[in-house]
């Protein structure tokens, strides 16, 4: 069964009639869904939801945002909280009762509340370290899961919660709100017909600055104990989830420092900006990884670098660049997308309302029919969204209560392919490896196929480039101009002038 992907609605607000057409004329690519094998809840019937590690992020976002759905009407109930915290434990659970009238059952451990509880669903929002085992867990309980970013601690989980992701048929969203935007999907349909000719590259960021560290603004306070955190469990150290250690307030709060629990700004930060990246491009897993960076001011016991870079190749023959820093925030690079006849600028953040069309120079965009090559600038509208993370979980919640997998803005397929270009990244700056994965095994190696003699090799035999999925504009924006003097050009055997001159 391979559903198209979800389209979002036209944006309102005008646009020049080139753009309006190839938005409206270009179809999303397909990606094969898992079996669609629940039924849609009943109109009487209430979604059973539970709450695995609703920490900051957690309880933010999570369980704030589902009492709002709870409030405007959403055929939900919030049941079960399960935390290993108790203090924590306790606000969450009474902040629910507070906001729901419901008074959720508390549990140190997901899995008896999983056992216990009839749900239907979890909300996952632990350290990266437990996504996976929590992920599976739920997976095959027969829950539907929403899972706070980045999917996974390792690229490797990722690919095994995608597999068993398909298998279950269940609903799966991954916490990147962003991808709720319209724009990616407005942006895809462009480039999928052709207005920037042959797509290049994108390049995106997330930059921040603190005066005390990145992360270390989570604050310590005497109550955070092993008296009320069980701190073997937050370890994962039964499941062999983490090395074992003394109890750390810093670790316990500010662990996205640390590399046994997460990948610093790779993880927590690139992953947003890459996941827009490669829904509004279409493109997925990549082919090489390289990363860089260094701990170069923040010297405050942290493992993760302050300034980092990820550069991704991909075999649809595009570069994928993310870079920042977490010592200076106010020179950010802009989020752009590169064509041979043209460029998309997006700026930064989530905040659109519209996004730029540079458009290359006369001398360059000289092929098809007058009508279609552009050149002058354009701004383009698009529908901004007040609040991604509510149209994040009423996404979520709308595919739940259709059983439809393929509804999500986020699923698996994506949160898969986003953690193979930032987790590559992350393990190529601290080994020293430039990675390479087979998109169709999943193989990951340090060894290099033949990158570069690839390309060479389509040079050579003066092939067609290849293009990003759904691509349906030919070879628009994706040859060379011949100039009459090269026919002079060729080897000379045996002193014979290949031109006959």
């Amino acid at each position: 069964m391979q559903p198209p992907a979800k389209q979002n609605p036209s944006p309102n607000g005008s646009r020049r009639s080139f753009l309006k057409a190839g938005a409206a004329g270009a179809t999303a690519a397909a990606v094969a869904m898992p079996q669609r094998v629940q039924a849609a809840p009943k109109a009487n019937e209430r979604m059973r939801i539970g709450f695995i590690g609703p920490g900051g992020r957690g309880f933010g976002a999570h369980v704030k945002t589902l009492c709002n759905l709870h409030a405007e009407g959403r055929n939900i109930d919030l049941v079960g909280v399960a935390e290993v915290y108790e203090t924590q434990r306790d606000k969450v659970a009474d902040f629910i009762k507070e906001k729901t009238g419901t008074d959720p059952a508390r549990y140190v451990d997901y899995r008896d509340m999983i056992a216990k509880e009839n749900l239907d669903a979890v909300c996952i929002g632990t350290p990266d370290h437990w996504h996976h085992k929590q992920t599976v867990d739920a997976l095959a309980a027969g829950l539907n899961v929403y899972c706070e970013k980045p999917m996974t601690k390792t690229v490797e989980e990722a690919f095994d919660v995608e597999s068993k992701w398909r298998e279950s048929g269940k609903v799966m969203q991954v916490g990147v709100q962003s991808t709720s935007l319209p724009v990616w999907n407005e942006i895809r349909a462009l480039l999928q017909d052709g207005v920037l000719g042959k797509v290049l590259g994108f390049q995106t960021e997330y930059f921040r600055n603190s005066n005390v560290g990145q992360w270390r603004y989570y604050k310590l306070v005497p109550d955070m104990s092993p008296k009320k955190i069980d701190w073997d469990r937050w370890l994962g150290k039964g499941e062999g989830l983490a090395p074992e250690m003394p109890f750390d307030r810093a670790v316990y709060k500010q662990w996205r420092r640390f590399w046994p629990f997460g990948s610093g700004m790779f993880t927590d930060l690139f992953v947003h900006r890459t996941t827009s990246m490669l829904k509004a491009t279409g493109l997925r897993i990549p082919g090489r990884v390289v990363g860089a960076g260094g701990i170069y001011l923040e010297y405050d016991g942290r493992d993760v670098p302050d300034v980092a870079t990820v550069v991704a190749d991909f075999n649809e023959g595009v570069q994928g660049l993310v870079t920042a820093t977490m010592c200076n925030q106010e020179s950010r690079v802009n989020q752009l997308i590169r064509g041979h006849y043209g460029t998309f600028a997006l700026g930064n953040g989530e905040g659109f309302d519209g996004f730029e069309f540079i458009p290359e120079r006369r001398q360059v965009t000289t092929q098809g029919d007058s009508g279609r090559r552009r050149f002058e600038a354009e701004t383009i509208a698009t529908e901004p969204v007040k609040n991604t993370t509510h149209a994040h979980f009423a996404n979520f919640l709308d595919a739940c209560e259709a059983g439809d997998p393929s509804m999500c803005n986020n699923p698996p397929d994506l949160g898969a392919a986003a953690m193979a270009v930032v987790n590559l990244g992350a393990q190529s700056y601290r080994k020293g490896h430039v990675y390479f994965v087979d998109s169709d095994s999943r193989e990951i190696s340090t060894t290099d196929p033949g990158w570069a003699k690839k390309w060479e090799a389509k040079s050579a035999a003066r092939q067609s480039p290849n293009h990003i999925p759904g691509w349906n504009a030919g070879e628009f924006g994706s040859r060379l101009d011949e100039p009459t003097y090269m026919d002079q050009a060729g080897p000379w055997i045996d002193g014979q002038d290949p031109a006959g001159a």
